[in-house]
C-alpha cells in the first residue's frame, strides 16, 4: 500500500503521525511511504531521518495526499479538503461531532475516514488514551500559569504556602484525561475534587490516590455548590464520538470568583462549558464573565516530541494491519477498528456523529458483514 504522511498545518501543531521508527516498520513490511518535507521537524525528526528509513520525502502536500491511505494527527483543515477523493482512506483524529463542515466534505468526496478517537476496545479508547493522558497532565500546569495575576488570573498559587490554603481544583470527569489532571494537580499541591458518575471509577480513584483526591457523584447541584470556592475547573468529560455535554452553563460562571480559570480539555468535542470556544497555542485564552478560559484544541501539540512518540506507538499496529490486509479484512479481523469508521462511501457511519449534527447515518457496512 502507498501511505502518505503530510505535514500538519493546524496552528502550532508540531506532532507528526509516524516516527521514523514506525515508518521503517511500514517500509520493512513492503509498503511505500511518502513523507512531506518538514513533517517531523516540530517533533525533532528531520527529513534525513525519514529518508534513511526508506521513505520518499516530497516537497508538495498533494503528493502525500495522493497515497492510498493518509495517516495524520489532527483533522484536516479547509485548505486540505481539496485533496479528498472517493478512493482515499484517512486515518487520523477527526472529532466530527463538533465539525459539520468537515463531516460534509468527507461525505461529499466519498472519503473512507477512520477516527482515532472512536477506535474502541471494550471500554477503552486505545488511540485517544495517550493524548488524553498528555492533555490531562498538562492541564493543571496551564491552569496554574493562567491563575497568576500577570496572566489575568486570581493570583492564587496552586500549592499554597504554610499558613495559606492551596488552590481548589475541580475536575469534571474521572476518565483518562480527568484522572491524569487530578494526579498532577494533587502532585503540585492543590486540593483536588473529581466529579464523576461512575461509582466503580470513583472507587478506583480513591484507592489509587489513597483518598488524597476526593470524588463526588456528579450532579448539577454538586457542581453548583462547589463553583464559588473553585480556583481552577478542568473539563474532561467524554462521550466517545459524541458532542460533549455542556455541564457548566454561562449562568454558572456567575458563581465563580473573578480571575478563576477553566481549562476545557473537551473542546475538540465542542467543550463541556457553554462559553468555551476553540483557541490556539498562539492565543490560548480569553476571559468571559470574568473567568479565564483556556480552550486549545490541540493541547498535546505543545509537547510534540512526547506526543508524537506516544501516538505513533499506539497507532502503528493498526496502520500496519490496514496496510497489510486492506480495509475490509482489517475491519473483519480487528473488531476495535470497526467503531473507528466515521464516514464511508458518502455516508456517516457513526451514529453519535450524525445525531450531534442532525444528519442521517447508515449502518457500518463492516458490522453488517460480520453479524
Amino acid at each position: 500500500m502507498n501511505i502518505g504522511i503530510p505535514r500538519e498545518v493546524k496552528i502550532r501543531e508540531g506532532r507528526v503521525s509516524c516516527t521514523p521508527a514506525a515508518v521503517r516498520e511500514l517500509v520493512n513490511a513492503g509498503h511505500a511511504v511518502t513523507v512531506e518535507t518538514g513533517a517531523g521537524e516540530g517533533a525533532g525528526f528531520s527529513d534525513r531521518h525519514y529518508a534513511d528509513t526508506g521513505a520518499t520525502v516530497v516537497s508538495r502536500a498533494e503528493d502525500t495526499w495522493a497515497a492510498d491511505m493518509v495517516v495524520k494527527v489532527k483533522e484536516p483543515v479547509p485548505d486540505e479538503y481539496r485533496y479528498f477523493r472517493k478512493d482515499l482512506a484517512l486515518f487520523t483524529f477527526l472529532h466530527l461531532a463538533a465539525n459539520e463542515p468537515l463531516t460534509r466534505a468527507l461525505c461529499d468526496a466519498g472519503v473512507t475516514s477512520i477516527a482515532y478517537e472512536t477506535v474502541q476496545s471494550g471500554r477503552r479508547l486505545p488511540l485517544l488514551e495517550p493524548m488524553s493522558m498528555i492533555a490531562g497532565r498538562m492541564s493543571p500546569l496551564m491552569g496554574a500559569y493562567f491563575l497568576s495575576g500577570p496572566q489575568g488570573g486570581r493570583g492564587v498559587l496552586p500549592a499554597g504556602v504554610p499558613g495559606v490554603s492551596p488552590a481548589n481544583v475541580l475536575v469534571l470527569g474521572g476518565g483518562t484525561a480527568g484522572f491524569s489532571a487530578a494526579r498532577i494537580a494533587h502532585g503540585i499541591g492543590a486540593a483536588v475534587t473529581i466529579l464523576e458518575v461512575n461509582v466503580e471509577r470513583m472507587t478506583v480513584i480513591e484507592q489509587v490516590t489513597q483518598g488524597a483526591v476526593r470524588t463526588v457523584y456528579s450532579t448539577e447541584e454538586a457542581l453548583r455548590e462547589r463553583l464559588p470556592d473553585v480556583d481552577l475547573v478542568i473539563g474532561a468529560v467524554l462521550i466517545p464520538g459524541a458532542e460533549a455535554p455542556k455541564l457548566v452553563t454561562r449562568a454558572f460562571l456567575g458563581r465563580m470568583q473573578p480571575g478563576s480559570v477553566i481549562v476545557d480539555i473537551a473542546i475538540d468535542q465542542g467543550g463541556c462549558v457553554e462559553t468555551s470556544r476553540p483557541t490556539t497555542h498562539d492565543a490560548p485564552v480569553y476571559t468571559e464573565e470574568g473567568v479565564v478560559h483556556y480552550c486549545v484544541t490541540n493541547m498535546p501539540g505543545a509537547y510534540a516530541r512526547t506526543a508524537t512518540q506516544a501516538l505513533s506507538h499506539s497507532t502503528l499496529p493498526y496502520v500496519l494491519r490496514l496496510a497489510n490486509v486492506g480495509l475490509a479484512r482489517a475491519m473483519r479481523d480487528v473488531p476495535e477498528l470497526r467503531p473507528g469508521l466515521n464516514t464511508h462511501q458518502g455516508n456517516v457511519t457513526y451514529r453519535k456523529v450524525a445525531d450531534a449534527l442532525g444528519m442521517s447515518s447508515t449502518e457500518n457496512p463492516f458490522d453488517a458483514s460480520t453479524s
